[in-house]
């Protein structure tokens, strides 16, 4: 028998399943089309666009960080109108992307004193916080290394005992002003405020020897008849979006910072002259103001001469 066509495969081939087609990999896939930039262009790094624990919502909201001039508003408020996201998602991807490096937030005083927040982008993040870093190179040993520090004795039970590190000492608070005439009553309005004050804002939590510290400064606002509302205001208005992390000198600043003045009727106010009835004379029966009826000024003077 003579086989006619020798192309012809001797039988049927079954339809290749899965990812297993000999043109799958040029079918599909990610094509680029891409176009050298000239003008207005970012220069972002694949480990940011292709980073692995981030969302995708980070990535992108870091991406546009990047790409922002010096100086423009990155705040939530910004982003919130400048995005169809919501402030819970936006303020969600600025923390993923602070965790990973690629945002920091600091705080700056400014020259009138108020504390202001500054985020700054990172194209090159440092080792990630709570991460271990990359083993760094062993360093050389010191050729005369210090000897060691022998341990205390305890006399009690002449155990060792290693010797504590030193705390660090804690910054003292800064002043705060003092009323002109604090009484006990002021004193615990004062207190009772700076202790209310965490019910706007858990972050004011005040310790009762930060309070008493504090209370005089808010008595000499309550001094200079200022309400209580208006000095809970003052203090709890426009705080930090990352928190406060020492509210006893943050509400220290502010009470000294924005010391309202004093009231005018108490800062030029001068001591009036006390306004006598009229009275008739006795002696000569001429009007004249005293206390108590009696003689005039003329008639008491020639009544001495006389005796």
């Amino acid at each position: 028998m003579v086989i006619k066509n020798p192309s012809v495969p001797l039988r049927a081939q079954g339809r290749p399943v899965g990812n297993k087609h000999p043109n799958s990999r040029t079918c599909g896939g990610i094509v680029h089309d891409n176009t050298r930039h000239t003008t207005r262009f970012t220069v972002v790094g694949n480990h940011l666009a292709q980073h692995r624990e981030l969302s995708l919502l980070a990535i992108g909201l870091g991406t546009h960080l990047q790409s922002l001039p010096e100086g423009t508003p990155a705040d939530i408020k910004t982003l919130t109108g400048r995005f169809p996201e919501g402030a819970t998602r936006i303020a969600a991807a600025l923390r993923e992307l602070e965790t990973h490096g690629y945002l920091r937030r600091e705080r700056r005083r400014t020259s009138s004193g108020r504390i202001v927040t500054r985020t700054v982008s990172c194209d090159q993040p440092a080792a990630t916080p709570g991460r271990p870093e990359k083993t760094a190179r062993p360093r050389p040993e010191p050729s005369n290394p210090p000897a060691p520090q022998e341990p205390t004795q305890t006399p009690e039970r002449g155990r060792a005992v290693p010797e504590a590190p030193a705390r660090r000492p804690r910054r003292a608070l800064p002043a705060v002003p003092r009323p002109a005439h604090a009484g006990p009553g002021i004193l615990q309005a004062a207190t009772d405020l700076l202790a209310s004050l965490r019910r706007h804002d858990p972050g004011l939590l005040l310790s009762a020897c930060d309070t008493a510290h504090l209370a005089p400064g808010v008595a000499a606002w309550l001094e200079r008849d200022v309400p209580p509302a208006a000095v809970r205001r003052a203090l709890t208005a426009d705080l930090p979006l990352e928190g406060v992390r020492r509210p006893a000198a943050f509400l220290a600043h502010r009470l000294t910072a924005q010391l309202p003045p004093p009231p005018p009727f108490r800062a030029s106010a001068a001591p009036m002259p006390v306004r006598h009835p009229v009275q008739n004379c006795d002696g000569c029966d001429r009007g004249f103001r005293a206390p108590e009826p009696g003689r005039c000024r003329d008639c008491r003077t020639d009544h001495l001469e006389d005796a």
